[in-house]
């Protein structure tokens, strides 16, 4: 299956949740299955969103967890990642990361990789997120959510990565308990019917809230 790319339309969209549980799904498939944070901040020593990953896998961190295969950049400063990077004088090299993804795919048939933010998150002066998608030609996983104004957010990025030719596989729509079920339930159609004026299937899942006792 190689590597997909699991973006979201803003940050705390529920990324870290969809990307674990998908993992969880394709390890029933397959068996041979891995997660990757592109680069996370607020963050020391492991991240913990790949924590959160390996919790919804039903497994502890693995070797290329402590490798540093899965999180090719920490830092401390929760902000977007090229200015916590310059926060402490470095800068986010993107053959790094793309070294670490060739690694893992060396082990593991398919490599989830989490994203920071949404698609136009700037990972260093010349690179966002989304050019880092397009130079790699990454399928896309598209997060999306409930709350009054995604329909906006969500069309948007689904635009962006039509005007690059890039494939999207799905959404994720992730349904907050507290918002109207009337505007979820509408929002949700309108932009799958986005999604198939822009010639990508419609392609929606629902994502409840998670009881990470039992997150089946």
């Amino acid at each position: 299956m190689g590597s997909i790319f699991i973006s979201g339309i803003d940050t705390d969209i529920g990324k870290t949740i969809a990307t674990g549980l998908l993992a969880r799904f394709l390890l029933k498939r397959s068996g041979s299955v891995i997660t990757q944070k592109l680069v996370q901040t607020d963050c020391t020593d492991v991240s913990d969103d790949i924590g959160v990953h390996r919790q919804l896998m039903g497994c502890g961190h693995l070797e290329q967890d402590q490798k540093g295969l899965t999180c090719p950049y920490l830092f401390r400063h929760p902000s977007s990642p090229h200015l916590s990077a310059g926060m402490e004088g470095r800068e986010i090299d993107t053959r790094h990361i793309l070294a670490a993804t060739l690694a893992l795919e060396k082990k593991f048939t398919t490599v989830l990789i989490e994203g920071a933010g949404g698609l136009m998150v700037p990972l260093n002066s010349n690179t966002m997120v989304l050019d880092y998608i397009m130079e790699n030609q990454y399928p896309v996983v598209l997060v999306s959510s409930s709350k009054l104004g995604s329909i906006n957010h969500t069309c948007l990025s689904i635009e962006a990565l039509r005007s690059r030719n890039i494939q999207l596989r799905g959404i994720i729509y992730n349904i907050f308990v507290q918002d109207d079920p009337l505007i979820a339930k509408d929002s949700m159609e309108q932009i799958r019917i986005f999604m198939v004026r822009q010639h990508y299937p419609g392609n929606i899942v629902a994502m409840n809230k998670i009881d990470f006792s039992n997150p089946e």
